[in-house]
């Protein structure tokens, strides 16, 4: 792992992003910053961070024969290391909420970012942006979301936090083969918020409605069950869970 720190940068996404375009990086650079001016989450939210309170990172994944088609196994297997370390430190209640958000009981701590560099029909790399929230103790006007500190009662460190997760990444991205691929599909489908559980969601319309999330299929896509017991599948941009 080659690790860059900066005191602050606008989005670390974006400084890893310009910083392959100058030099060739190896496979699992990081960057982390103290500050994010600009810190961006899923459909161009912003997110907000404490200085030198929070993880705020990206992770290089190089790739030398990765589907387009196969993307959301990155979102996937992501999801599935955060989870599982903090499941370790103890962290109660987890689930990932679709697509990859973690949460604790209903309380979001982790958002992830993935954006891909793309030749033809294959990904050459990810830029892989993980913010999570872990020694903050207050965040004004956003009433579903937490912090480690908060849910444990205890400081963590950053550094040692940071190791772990890029341990578990690499070690993740190594066991890549179809059997792998099928174990953790069927991981992130059992770690589903809400799985099986009738729910209120909002079309892009503005409309709602209520479902039952039964999982994703291979492209990364939502199956519902609708109140007439049919099956639908929907993209992140049709639908958002109402909580």
């Amino acid at each position: 792992m080659y690790l860059v720190k900066l005191d602050a940068t606008d989005s670390t996404n974006q400084y890893l992003k310009d910083l392959a375009l100058r030099q060739t990086l190896e496979d699992f650079t990081v960057v982390v910053t103290q500050k994010q001016h600009k810190g961006k989450g899923q459909l161009g939210n912003v997110w907000q961070s404490e200085p030198g309170m929070n993880l705020t990172a990206s992770v290089l994944k190089k790739f030398d024969n990765f589907k387009v088609s196969d993307q959301f196994l990155l979102n996937i297997r992501t999801s599935l290391v955060i989870y599982e370390v903090l499941e370790s430190y103890g962290v109660p209640e987890l689930r990932i909420k679709w697509p990859n958000d973690i949460l604790s009981g209903t309380s979001k701590i982790c958002g992830i970012l993935i954006e891909n560099v793309l030749i033809g029909d294959r990904i050459k790399s990810s830029v892989i942006g993980i913010g999570l929230n872990v020694n903050q103790l207050s965040f004004e006007q956003l009433p579903h979301v937490s912090s480690l500190k908060l849910i444990l009662g205890r400081t963590i460190n950053l550094e040692n936090l940071l190791g772990q997760l890029i341990t578990q990444l690499e070690i993740s991205f190594a066991k890549d083969t179809p059997a792998d691929r099928q174990i953790i599909h069927e991981s992130y489908d059992e770690k589903l918020f809400r799985k099986d559980e009738l729910s209120k969601f909002k079309n892009a319309k503005g409309e709602e409605f209520t479902g039952i999330i039964r999982g994703i299929n291979q492209e990364g896509l939502l199956n519902l069950e609708l109140e007439d017991q049919s099956m639908n599948v929907f993209r992140l941009k049709e639908i958002q869970l109402l909580y």
